[in-house]
């Protein structure tokens, strides 16, 4: 086992839920520990069974879990998971969630809405969790919600660093797809040096995943242009986005996203509009029916272990992203 399982008295273990193991086992061949033995079953009512084949007494745990399909079932294992460690005596417990299920709902837009993103946070609090891990929050403001420590990673350097080696930056514009946006994309723009567009676009506030859009905000004519996001669900916006971006010019339009949703059918549209390639990150799982000949999928591992790294050692996770983020 590596060094970093023991420093000190302090012990590292590392858990994982069955929602995406094969990141989880990525995790922890970068981290050089191996995942505890977890016992992990459905009941026939549909109710989750958990528990520990070894102590975790006094141990510093990080327990992984991708919230994706079925959303509701892993977030409810994630929560037992972190019952189980309390109870058992964890000295402290980090749940490293890469996806925060119901992140977009962080704020009431009209009367008598829920914000479930807060709801979750006082969820894992409750469970027992000490601090929270996640890639690239829908908003910043959910790291406010958590009472206890919330390291927010950022998949924008290995977004960015794939990217430069296909793309001439020198015709490069960054594209936000709405202004909820522009704030990540001219953070993009400054990292590639690039100029940053827009586009403006309205929501229909009583229809679910209906994207008006609007006109394009900035130079975009005869360059290629990158256009972000934080997750891709239905894709909508984006191949929206993508037909307004080349209706103004656009030589060429490639998709750059953290958490690929693909809820149907994001895939069909994405396979059949005018997007030239779609990078996203592993932070979801991606079973074949939602792959594509446009798809790329790069790796998160290796930010998620070196964040658990930086936190067991008592180090700087904000030292990751500086000069980045």
């Amino acid at each position: 086992m590596s060094s970093i399982k023991q420093t000190g008295e302090k012990k590292m273990m590392f858990f994982s839920g069955r929602s995406h193991p094969a990141l989880a086992e990525e995790v922890a061949s970068h981290l050089g520990v191996e995942l505890t033995p977890t016992t992990l079953r459905d009941f026939a009512n549909g109710e989750i069974y958990a528990r520990y084949q070894e102590s975790v007494r006094g141990s510093d745990a990080f327990v992984i879990q991708s919230h994706t399909e079925p959303i509701n079932k892993w977030i409810m294992e994630q929560l037992i998971m972190v019952d189980a460690l309390k109870r058992a005596s964890a000295k402290r417990i980090t749940v490293v969630m890469p996806f925060f299920g119901y992140a977009r709902q962080d704020k009431k837009g009209r009367g008598r809405e829920p914000i479930t993103a807060r709801l979750m946070a006082d969820l894992f609090k409750t469970a027992g969790a000490d601090r929270l891990m996640s890639i690239d929050l829908h908003t910043s403001q959910i790291q406010g919600f958590f009472d206890g420590p919330v390291d927010h990673l950022f998949a924008m350097p290995v977004l960015v660093n794939y990217l430069k080696d296909k793309i001439d930056l020198a015709n490069t514009t960054v594209v936000s797809p709405d202004t909820g946006r522009v704030r990540l994309s001219e953070r993009w723009a400054d990292t590639l040096a690039t100029p940053l567009a827009f586009i403006h676009k309205r929501r229909d506030l009583d229809v679910a995943n209906q994207v008006k859009v609007n006109e394009v905000v900035g130079k975009v004519r005869g360059r290629t242009c990158v256009l972000i996001d934080d997750m891709i669900d239905t894709a909508g916006t984006i191949c929206k986005a993508a037909d307004a971006l080349y209706e103004q010019g656009a030589t060429d339009v490639i998709v750059a996203a953290t958490h690929a949703v693909f809820s149907d059918p994001a895939v069909d549209r994405l396979k059949n509009s005018r997007v030239s390639e779609v990078i996203v990150t592993n932070t979801l799982p991606l079973p074949e029916e939602k792959t594509f000949d446009k798809l790329t999928v790069l790796s998160i591992a290796p930010v998620i272990a070196r964040a658990i790294t930086e936190v067991f050692s008592d180090g700087s996770v904000t030292s990751m992203f500086e000069g980045d983020c």
